[in-house]
């Protein structure tokens, strides 16, 4: 079994911005994904970023620029360092971790940008 808790989370400004960081435990293999999605409220839940274990990053295209995904393997943890922070970023952020086909979620943290 595995376990992602997510931390970093609050309320900011425009233009401020926040770091994100999961720590994941329990089995974890050697070669797995790991990434952030968020779900904004009435809307369905969106890919921000992934890392893979080579590290080898993706983003999507209303992040990529202002978002940075990071991973430390040793430690377990993936980070999202969210930089130029809008309005629209507003949304509870999960983290997830993909190995073996099975995808694991965190319980979510919440970013709320005001204007």
């Amino acid at each position: 079994q595995v376990q992602l808790v997510e931390s970093g989370g609050g309320s900011v400004q425009a233009g401020g911005s926040l770091r994100l960081s999961c720590v994941a435990s329990g089995s974890i293999f050697r070669f797995n994904t790991m990434g952030w999605y968020r779900q904004a409220p009435g809307k369905q839940r969106e890919l921000v970023a992934t890392v893979f274990s080579g590290g080898i990053t993706d983003y999507a295209d209303s992040v990529r620029g202002r978002f940075t995904i990071s991973r430390d393997n040793a430690k377990n943890t993936v980070y999202l360092q969210m930089n130029s922070l809008k309005p629209e970023d507003t949304a509870v952020y999960y983290c997830s971790l993909v190995q073996n086909a099975r995808r694991y979620w965190g319980q979510g943290t919440q970013v709320t940008v005001s204007s």
